[in-house]
């Protein structure tokens, strides 16, 4: 029979093409070219109808050993090159040379910056406390006197578990139960954590993150408040950063106020500096104001001191900010949701 004959001539071929073979990329065609779909052997097997009933039976049989062979003649080829290789790169490797510490992972921007800001107050003396995401309408509306018709109480804003039960809208609610908890003054306190809200835009998102901060003690005054935000502002910006304060409202403070910091981007001119120098175009962050909001603060209201049981002689203020708002500013991040989508290209830069 030709045809084994022909099958007999494939091992000897691939031996000689193997023996020339000198890479895993030169054996795998070698492979390919024998025990592909369209190899040789393939094609010899296609003809198995060009024999009699009578032949096929000893054809199949010296195929099948063929094959056997052919794979493991390839495999053997295989094993001493990669042997070739470790042994290659063991050659070059050096093992005085110092070891490549992979990256580990770094902690998120956010806390980063909450971090920050946590230490900074810490280090004016506030303590910082935390508390339960999910709040009692009590300590998240009524004790921080938001009327029953306020639009915060609306299902629009606020995410309610059930009657009576919500999402903190914000960590203020720790104010009261610090407050509640401790019964009398002096308390200085923050409370970082996470806020929720009915929100989602490149600004906004159902979950986000603030510090508030509350002290009480007696004859604390606006000035006491002018004087800790500007102080920790700078420490957070800069020492050259310019501070305003101007009115404002909120329903748990009395007087209110919100403050605003020149911009970061263009120093408070209103322009954005030009890559020649000096400023050209308009500024995109404060909208060529040149003035950024940062805060809301104010002075506790009388109202709220009376659902806590406070005397009536205490005085004090309380203040919050956002903390994706300060990262954004910090790290010049122009979308809020870059925060959250997990991108290791965008986390690997805070090192």
């Amino acid at each position: 029979m030709n045809l084994i004959a022909e099958l007999e001539r494939l091992a000897p071929s691939l031996q000689s093409g193997l023996a020339r073979a000198s890479s895993l990329s030169e054996l795998e065609a070698l492979h390919i070219d024998f025990l592909g779909r369209k190899g040789a052997l393939a094609r010899l097997m296609s003809r198995l109808p060009e024999l009699s009933p009578g032949e096929r039976p000893a054809f199949g049989k010296a195929a099948n050993a063929v094959k056997e062979e052919l794979t493991a003649l390839v495999e053997r080829r295989r094993s001493m090159l990669v042997a070739e290789a470790e042994e290659s790169a063991l050659a070059r490797f050096d093992p005085s040379l110092p070891g490549r510490r992979p990256w580990t992972g770094s902690l998120h921007p956010i806390t980063l910056v909450m971090e920050e800001i946590c230490r900074l107050f810490n280090e004016l003396g506030f303590e910082t406390i935390s508390g339960p995401e999910v709040e009692t309408d009590f300590h998240n509306f009524e004790a921080l006197n938001f009327p029953r018709d306020h639009p915060a109480r609306d299902m629009q804003d606020t995410l309610f578990v059930s009657d009576g039960i919500v999402m903190r809208t914000h960590t203020s609610p720790m104010q009261v139960r610090s407050m509640l908890e401790r019964k009398a003054p002096p308390l200085a306190v923050i409370a970082p954590g996470k806020v929720y809200r009915r929100d989602s835009d490149i600004t906004h998102t159902p979950m986000f993150h603030q510090i508030e901060g509350l002290l009480v003690d007696k004859n604390i005054s606006l000035a006491h408040l002018r004087g800790t935000l500007t102080l920790f502002l700078r420490r957070l910006f800069g020492s050259e950063l310019k501070v305003r304060f101007r009115p404002s409202f909120f329903p748990f403070t009395e007087p209110s106020v919100e403050v605003d910091i020149s911009c970061i981007l263009c120093s408070g001119t209103g322009r954005r500096p030009s890559e020649q120098g000096g400023y050209d175009e308009s500024c995109r962050i404060c909208k060529s104001t040149g003035w950024l909001e940062i805060l809301g603060c104010g002075m506790i209201d009388p109202a709220v001191f009376a659902h806590v049981g406070f005397d009536e002689q205490c005085t004090g203020f309380a203040f919050g900010l956002g903390v994706e708002r300060v990262a954004m500013l910090k790290y010049g991040i122009g979308d809020l949701r870059m925060f959250f989508e997990g991108d290791l290209r965008f986390l690997r830069q805070f090192v």
